[in-house]
């Protein structure tokens, strides 16, 4: 497995050198100047690529995080057949290149969302969290959503209304401060106002139809990408439930096996994210077995869960999801891949979040990417992974 980190490019507080000091071998980056719908182009791509690899650390750009998808195509409304093509010439200015791995999501709004961005742990380092009742209250309270009570445990619903009735002005706006963080590709923040009225683009959408635009998506991009030998790899809706009266197109084995059989292309798989896929209702060991051959690209970090549908995010070995099973299971697929020699049989991965600990208070980095707390679980994971591959070794010998 290869180790790469996410770096957010000019935006990003941490440096190319500091990278280079955590082990990390290769770069997972973005740009993220360029507006949603509008294609990348291959001066910009060429100049953040040579950035990167014009260096002393052996970096190379490994995998794009993300190009997104534009909000229209996941409505399927306006003249997609602009954004389609687009989509298909970033894809190929990435190619000549040399990018061929990439990470989008096809979730509505918001690439990830959590209530909390500086929960303080026992031993004083912070971390991310969701809070069911206060994302119950955001939306009972602050979008006025009808039926939004419908969605969260009933516990949930009525400590969010009680913490609502006693929360200062300041408590409520870092809410929605928090709840607006996970917009890490366009850096946008919404007020309540502007939130309820981008919320309306999908009064009339549900499951099926964000399928159907899905779908669309795939039938008009895949083909590109088999050409061009892009591997498309979707990231897990973040958290894998229902929030904010939007549809959720990957939050299951289910949704998975939907996207990847049936849209059947070598060039299309799936970013396991343990994080994402672990604070739901789901066997991460087992999603990441049944789906092994289709996992592209990995994001490694773990979380705690409780019984209201709160989860917070723990160290990468401390948390619900067996982690050294885990990567157990992609270092077997790797050796299936390596003897097949069907393509690249090494899967790219990042500890992905990180608590923020010691000189990470220091820095303004962005929510959940500190360079302390990364490179601790990068540490971790890097001493589980060469372990195992000691054992895979003698057992071959």
């Amino acid at each position: 497995m290869k180790e790469t980190w996410r770096w957010f490019g000019s935006l990003d507080k941490i440096n190319l050198s500091e990278i280079a000091q955590t082990g990390a071998k290769g770069i997972v980056t973005s740009l993220h100047e360029i507006p949603y719908g509008q294609p990348w182009d291959k001066k910009k791509i060429k100049c953040l690529k040579n950035k990167i690899i014009n260096t002393n650390y052996d970096f190379n750009w490994d995998v794009v995080e993300s190009l997104p998808v534009h909000e229209n195509i996941k409505i399927g409304k306006g003249d997609l057949n602009i954004l389609f093509e687009n989509y298909r010439v970033s894809l190929e200015n990435l190619a000549e290149e040399g990018i061929k791995i990439i990470c989008y999501n096809f979730m509505p709004l918001l690439d990830w969302t959590r209530t909390h961005l500086n929960v303080k742990n026992k031993n004083e380092s912070t971390a991310l969290r969701f809070s069911a009742k206060h994302m119950a209250a955001f939306e009972i309270k602050f979008l006025n959503r009808k039926t939004a009570s419908e969605d969260y445990h009933p516990d949930a619903v009525k400590n969010g209304i009680y913490w609502f009735k006693n929360s200062t002005v300041e408590e409520k706006n870092n809410l929605l401060m928090s709840i607006m963080a996970g917009l890490p590709g366009s850096f946008k923040r919404y007020s309540v106002k502007e939130l309820k009225q981008i919320l309306k683009l999908y009064k009339d959408i549900d499951k099926n139809k964000i399928r159907k635009n899905y779908s669309n998506f795939l039938n008009e991009i895949l083909p590109t990408a088999e050409k061009l030998g892009i591997r498309m790899c979707v990231h897990p809706d973040d958290p894998p439930r229902n929030i904010l009266g939007l549809p959720r197109i990957l939050s299951n084995s289910e949704d998975i096996n939907w996207v990847l059989n049936g849209h059947c292309s070598n060039s299309n798989g799936l970013t396991l994210c343990s994080g994402s896929l672990g604070a739901g209702e789901n066997n991460v060991l087992e999603i990441a077995k049944k789906f092994a051959d289709k996992i592209f690209f990995a994001h490694i970090r773990n979380v705690k869960k409780e019984y209201d549908g709160s989860f917070q995010e723990s160290d990468h070995l401390d948390g619900d999801t067996n982690i050294p099973e885990l990567l157990s299971i992609l270092l077997k697929e790797e050796e299936r891949r390596k003897k097949n020699k069907t393509f690249e049989f090494e899967i790219p991965f990042r500890p992905d979040h990180g608590h923020k600990i010691l000189n990470d208070f220091n820095s303004n980095t962005h929510p959940g990417y500190p360079l302390l707390g990364r490179m601790k679980g990068l540490s971790e994971l890097r001493g589980v992974i060469a372990s195992l591959k000691n054992c895979i070794e003698r057992n071959n010998t």
